[in-house]
């Protein structure tokens, strides 16, 4: 039986998350049955599991934040990971989070590379499936 695996992308950052999404795809193929929702930003991410969290078996959060000179960074970010944590726990089911959070677009580039073992999309998509077979 394959997975129901929700994936929610933010496109803030588009060629990151693009990155994210497809590396995300290619670990999920022949595993899983995926349906993808886009959203603005990552704060976004939280609420759209939340509607959505009875009808997957799993999760993955994917996107990018990169800091600025304001704290928004770190509120977003704090908040954002909060929440994600809470549905999983709360819903006893895996919510992975591929969220990069860096310093600047250097480090967001080097996270999403298609070809890296550092991808973070490759990361969250291991990182469901794991749990999911734990159970």
């Amino acid at each position: 039986m394959k997975y129901q695996i929700l994936i929610v992308t933010a496109n803030y950052y588009a060629e990151i998350s693009s990155n994210l999404l497809k590396k995300a795809k290619s670990v999920l193929k022949n595993k899983a049955n995926i349906k993808i929702i886009d959203v603005p930003g990552v704060f976004e991410i939280p609420v759209v599991i939340s509607k959505n969290i009875k009808k997957f078996d799993g999760f993955i959060a994917l996107g990018c934040v990169i800091k600025g000179e304001t704290p928004h960074f770190d509120f977003i970010t704090q908040a954002t990971t909060n929440a994600i944590m809470n549905l999983s726990i709360k819903n006893k089911k895996p919510v992975s989070n591929g969220i990069i959070t860096c310093l600047n677009m250097k480090q967001a580039t080097a996270r999403s590379n298609y070809s890296s073992k550092r991808n973070k999309g490759l990361e969250a998509s291991k990182a469901v499936l794991s749990v999911l077979n734990s159970f």
